[in-house]
């Protein structure tokens, strides 16, 4: 990005709406970004214009949004556009700045520790009020916790208000959480820490009670801009307020479309009622798609156009055009995984880099099949959620090397060649490990750290190690990590605000979108909004999928999610097209498979796993199969989990008939994933060795 050499120059690459949202850089406003649009764009240009103009200097700017990745790009534009002083943070963050800062003042001492995770102050709490609870009701007691918080509940008003919204977190009476709401705050006051939520409720109260240091916080921030407006929730909100004061520098943006963090207190009134609250604002609406293909962006009009209400923003696809989205029906979960893993195959084939491909998916538990097809393709994967880029241990240890390289950096040769060098420390190799999995990704992550150093040489040819150093230090601190090469794996959720050339999406079947815990209007609308996000995020192609049944060999109980019935013809599909066994997108049949036995067509999905019918006896040694069946039976109870998530039958008689002798053989059998493999290879592998000793 070449820095601007006048005020002008910021307004002259961008388009009408947009312009219009830059050049008024005083005043309140209110944008109505739609996806794809270019809303940071226009915000950072406003900012940039109101400084390069002189309206106001860069340090009395404070634009706010929600994540750490989200404030790391608007200050990486803010830089291009020659306007560094310009503050960027989420609302967490600033609000931390702050607390710590103004805390000797508003209350003496130092201010207490933050909580990494609430879940074992929750846990105690449940301890001391001897409810019982496994580490999913813990998770769900620490989200409603959350949720009192920013609604700036007490454990005295949250009853009532948990039973108007028929709230029942673990199956816990309103009651019950709110006795363990004030024995988690006790449990917080004994140990001297907060949790995040108390970050910005402190705040709020301090701001409230002590105007000396609110008229501190006014003079340091005069202009505000608040991203992703329509996830803000109660006390942001009232945060907000007192950072602003009463004044009218304020621009807001958000996509009321892309409301789906309500569980968090998130809601789009603030959004929608800021006309309202502020009479004098302009209101702008960004409705020019450029990130997707126009056939994306008629697929995800469709699909937001049958909700009940009008939506304040329709796109407009300026993109390039782009293949027809497709749905493809499969038999089961696994058949579905193998599905994709194949298509992505053939992208990868062509010559689609994999971090350009991604499989967005309703739930994390859908991962898992998901991971185990990719990995049985040899294709690199990375799931998003996962620990954070630059705290993975192998990316630490390899800044560390290329920090001590770079006292001494070797100016005789070309960068990229000196970073091989010291990664191959790390353990980079210049061709990738066969190995999947864990292997797979620590590569994966190395070879980012090379990618990036070659981007930056090719920027500036003059760029040396120690340069180098010093930029992954700065993206450390924003947490903006190169591109790691893999398929990304990612919920709905996750892959908000990210985008990919092409995007599978899979599960698109009633129960998962919408989910079967949605209940009553609102939820089920939230639902079709996560659809529209996932539609969204593709750049170029759409692919859609479902299965009829869950598990290989059952009943096909489900059906295509009801928010694809009204884009039935943008999918080429009649709306019960096809059946069992073929792809609505092609309509093509499955190839036909044989029993090994008896020759016959396998009919079900199990009969295929195992490669025999059930009519034809089994082949394995029976007493081999009843130690592997008490062995999954021991293991299950021992991990508390039905038998059939250890292995199905279907793979456990696959691997009786197969009996694999090394992880190898074992790895080939279908349902035996890396995840698998690395769990409870040794046992089964074990288990078949003694059997064999004893036949």
């Amino acid at each position: 990005m070449t820095v601007p050499g006048t005020a002008d120059d910021i307004l002259v690459a961008l388009d009408p709406d947009q312009r219009r949202v830059a050049e008024q850089p005083l005043g309140p406003m209110c944008v109505l970004a739609g996806a794809g649009s270019g809303k940071t764009r226009a915000i950072t240009h406003r900012i940039a214009f109101g400084v390069w103009s002189g309206a106001y200097p860069a340090h009395r700017v404070l634009a706010v949004t929600f994540t750490a990745r989200a404030a790391g790009e608007m200050r990486t534009r803010l830089r291009g556009l020659g306007v560094p002083g310009a503050q960027a943070r989420t609302f967490h963050a600033a609000a931390l700045r702050q607390l710590q800062y103004f805390w000797p003042q508003a209350v003496g001492g130092a201010p207490p520790e933050v909580l990494g995770h609430k879940a074992p102050a929750v846990a105690e709490a449940a301890g001391r009020l001897r409810l019982r609870t496994d580490r999913t009701e813990l998770r769900d007691l620490a989200a409603e916790i959350e949720w009192a918080k920013v609604n700036m509940l007490t454990p005295e008003t949250y009853p009532a208000a948990a039973r108007r919204e028929s709230r029942q977190p673990a199956g816990y009476e309103p009651t019950a959480v709110a006795r363990l709401m004030q024995t988690y705050e006790e449990v917080k006051g004994e140990r001297h820490v907060i949790d995040f939520e108390d970050v910005l409720l402190l705040m709020v109260g301090i701001l409230a009670e002590h105007p000396q240091i609110a008229a501190a916080i006014r003079d340091q921030y005069r202009h505000f801009v608040v991203d992703e407006y329509q996830d803000v929730n109660t006390v942001q909100q009232q945060l907000l307020d007192l950072w602003v004061g009463g004044r009218k520098d304020i621009c807001v943006v958000g996509d009321p479309a892309q409301t789906i963090y309500s569980f968090t207190g998130a809601s789009p009134r603030h959004l929608l009622g800021f006309a309202k609250a502020h009479p004098d604002a302009d209101v702008v609406r960004l409705v020019r798609n450029y990130r997707s293909s126009p056939q994306v962006v008629q697929l995800a009009n469709t699909v937001l156009a049958a909700a009940p209400g009008a939506n304040p923003v329709r796109l407009q696809a300026a993109g390039e055009p782009g293949p027809d989205p497709r749905v493809t029906r499969y038999d089961d979960d696994v058949a579905e995984a193998a599905g994709i893993a194949a298509q992505i195959g053939k992208f990868v084939a062509s010559g689609q880099e994999a971090a350009g491909i991604a499989i967005l998916f309703r739930t994390n538990a859908q991962s898992e099949a998901i991971e185990n097809a990719l990995a049985s393709a040899g294709l690199p994967y990375l799931v998003r959620g996962g620990e954070r880029f630059f705290s993975r241990t192998e990316v630490r240890q390899a800044i560390l090397l290329l920090r001590g390289a770079a006292r001494s950096d070797d100016v005789s040769m070309p960068l990229g060649r000196v970073v091989r060098d010291v990664l191959s420390g790390a353990g980079w190799t210049p061709e990738p490990p066969s190995a999947s999995g864990a292997t797979r990704e620590r590569w994966e992550s190395l070879q980012a750290l090379v990618h990036l150093a070659d981007d930056l040489s090719a920027a500036d040819p003059e760029l040396r190690l120690p340069a180098l150093v010093a930029e992954l230090d700065r993206r450390i601190a924003e947490q903006h990590a190169p591109t790691v090469q893999g398929v990304t794996l990612a919920s709905l959720h996750a892959a908000k605000g990210l985008e990919w050339d092409i995007v599978f999406l899979a599960g698109c079947s009633d129960g998962l979108l919408p989910i079967s815990v949605a209940e009553g209007p609102d939820r089920i609308e939230e639902e079709r909004r996560l659809l529209y996000v996932g539609l969204t995020r593709a750049r170029r192609e759409i692919r859609l999928s479902w299965a009829g049944a869950r598990g290989q060999g059952g009943r096909a109980t489900r059906r295509m999610s009801r928010f694809l019935l009204p884009a039935a013809g943008l999918l080429g599909m009649a709306r019960e097209e096809g059946g069992p066994g073929r792809s609505r997108a092609a309509g093509k049949p499955k190839k036909r498979k044989v029993c090994r036995g008896c020759g016959g067509e396998l009919a079900t999905a199990a009969e295929r796993k195992i490669g025999r019918c059930e009519a034809c006896p089994p082949t394995y040694d029976e007493a081999t199969f009843e130690a592997l069946r008490e062995w999954r039976l021991a293991t299950a109870k021992e991990q508390e989990v039905p038998a059939y998530v250890v292995f199905t039958d279907a793979t456990l008689t696959a691997i009786a008939e197969g009996t694999p002798s090394d992880t190898a053989e074992l790895g080939r059998i279908a349902g035996v994933g890396p995840a698998k493999l690395e769990r409870y290879g040794p046992d089964v592998l074990r288990i078949l060795g003694s059997s064999a000793e004893t036949r």
